[in-house]
């Protein structure tokens, strides 16, 4: 323009960005991570702010997979809402399932036949071995490693196998009902069941001795993605992500639901807090859910008697609300239940454990390079239908 002057100084091209940690004035470069498509491990989307390799910034998006389930609780009875509970995190069906009719069964007073309780904690681990199991293999395989899914997924179908015998179903059981399960077990499940644990922890090692001290998976994974106890304390973390910081909380022990009360329940704990520590609480925790789950079918075969209660054709649970909470694969899932004294519920607010780990990457990925992003993002071991719901 007539009049005007410019000098080389002037003429720098900035690149704006917003990221979790503010405004960033520079040459940093915004970088989205996502979202995929659904059938990849679901849509999550990043906003990073890069400088060259390095994370200088870190936005979890989410709510790309929102289904509104929440809201769809509030138009279902409960016997229906239980076939919506066990679709959020789909890796742990069966344990979705149980928190919601634990709640429901606290509001409502029912005292569960002692043979379901045993029973539903008997599937609660296995359940919960699968889901470990599933993140045992994949994890390695995102950084590169193919090998351990074969092992691991020769291990899952050990266990679905008797998980599809007792319920028609190989990842949404439709399990329990309001007041116990939907039937008795078939007959010899049990000792069917206890075969393919030892199985399992048989061949385990196999799994165990190819990646725990691998000097690839190492170097990818030992001093990655560290997340303090307290870093992990204020985002509400969970689960294996949490006592791989050194919070030694699990609610089989600190808080019992069901009959854990009545078994020696050994809580896995690490203090590195980097994805290697959290590897290894996942691999750790497989053996501690087959001892328990062979504790539980021990228990059930000395017992007899029903599995469910007989309910009236119409289920309406009293005005009232209750919190029930139980210890998820993943971590502490929470469900808020507010009745009206309706069939359907008024409220039904659920806490998710993936919800809660997956916000403690705007603090975990600033400052990692990008090679390692994949490491640590798999070392959260999420579900993105937990987050979004």
């Amino acid at each position: 323009m007539t009049g005007m002057t410019t000098d080389a100084a002037d003429l720098r091209e900035l690149t704006v960005g917003t990221g979790a940690g503010g405004e960033q004035l520079g040459t940093d470069m915004v970088l989205n991570i996502g979202p995929q498509h659904p059938s990849t491990h679901g849509v999550l989307r990043l906003k990073l702010v890069l400088d060259g390799e390095r994370v200088v910034a870190a936005e979890p998006i989410v709510g790309y997979m929102h289904r509104g389930a929440e809201k769809l609780f509030e138009v279902r009875d409960y016997r229906q809402i239980i076939v919506l509970a066990n679709r959020h995190d789909w890796l742990s069906a069966f344990s979705n399932e149980l928190g919601v009719v634990l709640a429901v069964e606290r509001l409502l007073g029912m005292e569960v036949p002692e043979r379901a309780t045993w029973l539903r904690m008997a599937l609660a681990e296995l359940n919960r071995v699968l889901n470990h199991l599933m993140f045992l293999g994949s994890y390695p395989l995102e950084i590169g490693a193919i090998t351990p899914m074969f092992y691991a997924f020769r291990e899952r179908e050990t266990i679905q196998a008797v998980m599809e015998e007792v319920s028609g179903g190989r990842i949404h059981y439709m399990f329990n009902r309001v007041g116990g399960l939907k039937e008795e077990v078939p007959a010899g499940w049990t000792g069917r069941a206890r075969a393919a644990i030892a199985e399992v922890r048989r061949r385990m090692p196999d799994l165990d001795n190819l990646i725990r001290r691998n000097e690839i998976f190492l170097a990818r994974t030992v001093g990655v993605g560290v997340l303090s106890a307290a870093d992990a304390a204020a985002f509400g973390a969970s689960g294996p992500v949490a006592r791989a910081s050194g919070l030694d909380l699990d609610l089989r022990r600190d808080e019992p639901y069901l009959a854990y009360d009545q078994l020696d329940v050994p809580v896995v704990t690490k203090t590195a807090g980097d994805c290697h520590a959290r590897f290894e609480v996942l691999l750790d925790q497989v053996y501690v859910s087959l001892d328990l789950a062979e504790q539980c079918l021990d228990r059930v075969d000395r017992i007899s008697g029903p599995v469910n209660t007989r309910l009236p054709k119409v289920l309406k649970a009293p005005e009232g609300h209750t919190y029930a909470w139980t210890e998820n694969p993943l971590g502490i899932n929470g469900y808020y239940l507010v009745s009206r004294g309706e069939k359907t519920p008024w409220r039904l607010k659920l806490r998710t454990a993936s919800y809660a780990n997956v916000q403690a990457l705007s603090s975990l990925l600033p400052g990692c390079l990008v090679p390692d992003l994949i490491a640590i993002l798999g070392s959260m071991f999420f579900v993105v239908g937990d987050i979004d719901k």
